[in-house]
């Protein structure tokens, strides 16, 4: 049985069943939709933009970076250019 992108799927992969149920369907106007309207991508953004995967990692990319401009300007003080 392959999954998305015709990769193999593991045959003790533990959610098999669900996945492979596909996505819900619903019609336009049924009770389901009508009390669950689908969101905007611009709303979606908003609600999802804060979230932070990885914690600290923007810190370290912040810190990692300041300490190549520094390595970058002693390099450039030593040698001159």
């Amino acid at each position: 049985m392959e999954g998305k992108n015709n990769a193999p799927m593991p045959e003790d992969f533990r959610y098999r069943e669900v996945y492979l149920k596909g996505r819900p369907g619903h019609e336009k106007y049924d009770d389901f939709s009508v009390r669950h309207p689908r969101m905007d991508v611009g709303h979606r953004a908003k609600i999802f933009a804060p979230f932070d995967a990885l914690r600290g990692f923007s810190a370290a990319i912040l810190e990692k970076k300041a300490e190549c401009e520094r390595e970058g300007e002693r390099t450039e003080e030593e040698t001159g250019f």
